[in-house]
């Protein structure tokens, strides 16, 4: 019963966006038809228009022309002939459809014309004179006629300029797509220079067994569950990326030795890690490698994101055919990194390491440029995540990260809620256990199983399972952005603590933005023989 004035409102609003895109489109083509009558008032002499405009208009010629002010001028040339070249498109599109082929023809020759004596004009820097433009706007203006002549009326044209126009947009929207997935697929492939260098320290790995008993000791070092010392948490499957951030952390600490690194990576990756931290001097601060394979009580009947990861519509949902709709308004979900279990692996972190206290998070596309040490001793006020805020902008507040029409989020959370980043946060893991946080991002992965609340990544669970446990931090510790903006202030990256190269401009790809590069590079071990190798060949 209550289900037909919904329908209904839906109906008229169906109704008003057609109105409102007709009206539209009759106001956006008003200059064509206004043209159009122009043309008819003056058919017997096409260049009528022409002879209208005093010579005097090539009296008053400024230094340097400004192209864009000649085009919007009333009496310049180059207007006369945009306007023209603008109407002429559109019975371009007109003919064809009637199958039209040579008016069609004709009509783009002289739009080429058109273009050229524009771009002639635009780079001499001088206004188009009367005897150039009068050629090409009185053979233009004869085709106009001839397809005026064919009843290719005012509706006709209306109709099929809003179709192309439609037309137009959607290829436009699956262009912006298309480059928003091309970008995420460039950002996720390994270089095959750093495919080498793994391929390598695998092979050193199986070949020399004395690793192995040396990784064991490594283990079992009692510095691993030392709360006196200063605990710094990786995961991922980037090896020189890792690498990136562990040398930037310990050349940066007064301390070195007191570090201790854990990283965990996949199956795949694990090898050729272990090969590379055994075989290079860290300064002396303790490494540790595991596997996320070693986990075994993180399976589905724990975690409800493993059971998602499983799921065969979740995979469906990444890597399966989507709708069109769906690919416009969401190209930057369908990324399969989400389904890389070590993405989620910062949920568990109190889990993975039951003995420590204190704990700091770090990507793997960050560079460290201060001692970090001092994040131990800050003071959280009893909360459990050390964070920078990033609500400096409007867009990286709560409302922008999750659905705030379902009453679930709407009930719970203030939407002008300040955001803040992953990347670097620092954990107070008895403050953690104390509030089971981990419970709390299990009982929003269970709500979130239609993907409802939240489409992408592990920050929106962040947001939730934090709020009201985030203690913000000086926003000095750490600089975002240096993966998709150009424009960040040098001296905000220098004065930073922790600089992320976030967005797909990773600092080892190619298409990493220019300016930034050097930071990373100045922590790359470049003098190892296998990257030489490897970059060589």
């Amino acid at each position: 019963m209550r289900r037909w004035p919904v329908d209904h409102r839906r109906r008229g609003r169906r109704r008003l966006s057609s109105w409102i895109w007709f009206l539209l489109a009759s106001f956006s083509l008003a200059g064509l038809v206004l043209f159009i009558v122009q043309h008819h008032h003056h058919q017997q002499d096409p260049s009528h228009l022409l002879l209208e405009r005093d010579t005097s208009i090539e009296k008053v010629s400024p230094p340097r022309l400004n192209i864009t002010e000649e085009v919007t001028s009333a009496s310049s040339f180059s207007r006369q002939l945009a306007e023209q070249m603008t109407l002429a498109k559109a019975y371009v599109f007109i003919a064809k459809e009637h199958n039209n082929l040579h008016l069609a023809w004709e009509l783009s020759s002289k739009i080429r014309s058109c273009q050229f004596l524009l771009s002639k004009a635009a780079m001499r820097g001088q206004p188009i004179s009367l005897d150039e433009a009068k050629p090409i706007i009185t053979g233009l203006s004869a085709l106009i006629f001839k397809a005026q002549d064919a009843h290719y009326d005012i509706a006709t044209t209306m109709m099929t300029m809003k179709s192309h126009i439609q037309a137009l947009e959607e290829r436009a929207n699956a262009a912006t797509v298309q480059t928003t997935i091309f970008g995420q697929l460039v950002a996720e492939a390994l270089p095959k220079s750093l495919h080498c260098v793994m391929i390598k320290l695998t092979s050193d790995w199986l070949t020399e067994p004395s690793r192995h008993e040396l990784a064991d000791e490594n283990r079992n070092s009692p510095r691993l569950v030392d709360n006196n010392l200063y605990h710094f948490c990786i995961f991922s499957d980037n090896l020189i990326a890792t690498s990136v951030v562990v040398n930037s952390t310990v050349s940066n600490a007064d301390h070195p030795k007191q570090l201790v690194f854990h990283i965990v990576t996949n199956r795949v990756s694990y090898k050729a890690m272990q090969a590379w931290f055994l075989s290079n001097d860290f300064k002396g601060s303790a490494i540790e490698i595991r596997s996320i394979e070693e986990f075994s009580w993180l399976n589905a009947s724990y975690s409800p994101v493993v059971k998602q990861l499983l799921d065969s519509d979740a995979r469906a949902y990444y890597f399966g055919e989507q709708t069109s709709q769906d690919t416009i308004s969401e190209p930057k979900v369908r990324n399969p990194k989400y389904l890389s279990l070590l993405n989620h692996l910062r949920f568990y972190i109190p889990e993975i390491y039951p003995q420590l206290e204190k704990i700091v998070f770090l990507d793997d596309d960050v560079v460290v440029q201060k001692d970090l040490t001092p994040l131990f001793s800050l003071d959280l006020h009893g909360n459990v995540n050390g964070a920078v805020e990033t609500c400096l902008e409007a867009f990286h507040r709560y409302y922008k990260y999750l659905n705030f029409s379902n009453p679930l989020i709407s009930s719970k959370f203030d939407p002008q809620a300040c955001g803040w980043a992953f990347g670097m946060n620092v954990f107070d893991l008895i403050a953690w256990r104390k509030a089971n946080v981990t419970a709390r991002y299990h009982y929003w992965q269970e709500q979130n199983r239609e993907r409802t609340l939240w489409k992408l990544g592990t920050l929106p669970p962040g947001l939730l399972s934090f709020y009201g446990l985030t203690e913000p931090l000086d926003r000095r510790w750490h600089v975002l952005g240096l993966g998709y903006d150009v424009n960040i202030d040098n001296r905000l990256i220098e004065t930073a603590a922790v600089i992320h190269y976030n967005g797909n401009m990773k600092p080892w790809l190619k298409l990493a933005i220019g300016r930034y590069k050097p930071f990373w590079l100045k922590f790359l071990n470049s003098s190892h023989p296998y990257l030489q190798d490897c970059v060589t060949a």
